[in-house]
C-alpha cells in the first residue's frame, strides 16, 4: 500500500478513536480480561475497507481474543456506525489483525541483553 492520502489519514483516525472508545466501554465482552488498544488503523482508498491493529496486553492469549473480536465484527460495526453515521456515507468492513510490535520490542530487548552479557572475544 502506497501513502495514505489526507482523507484516508482523517477518517482512518476518527474510526480508531471511535473503535478506542468503543473497546474501552465493551472490550471486556468481546475479550475478557484483556486490556485491547488500538494500535493503527489503515484505510483503503475508496474507504471501503479499515484494517484495524489491535494490541492485547495482560493476557497469554492473544491470537484467541483476537478471534473473539472477529466474531464480533458484525456488532462492532453497528456500534462504529452509530458514531460516525454523520461523518461518513458508508461504515467501512472491518479487518482486525494482531498488532505485535510490543512483542517485536521485548524480544529485540532480549537479543541485545543476551549479545550485551556475551564477553568480547579479543580480535
Amino acid at each position: 500500500m502506497g501513502t495514505e492520502s489526507k482523507r484516508q489519514q482523517r477518517f482512518a483516525g476518527v474510526i480508531q478513536q471511535d473503535l478506542a472508545e468503543l473497546f474501552q466501554r465493551d472490550g471486556s465482552n468481546w475479550a475478557p480480561g484483556a486490556f485491547l488498544t488500538v494500535t493503527k488503523v489503515r484505510v483503503t482508498p475508496d474507504l471501503a475497507i479499515a484494517r484495524v491493529y489491535l494490541s492485547f496486553l495482560n493476557t497469554k492469549t492473544a491470537k484467541e481474543d483476537l478471534e473473539q473480536v472477529r466474531k464480533k465484527t458484525t456488532e462492532i460495526r453497528y456500534k462504529l456506525g452509530e458514531r460516525i453515521k454523520h461523518q461518513a456515507r458508508i461504515v467501512p468492513q472491518l479487518e482486525f489483525f494482531l498488532d505485535d510490535t510490543n512483542e517485536y520490542v521485548e524480544h529485540m530487548d532480549k537479543i541485545f541483553e543476551e549479545i550485551s552479557k556475551e564477553t568480547r572475544q579479543p580480535d
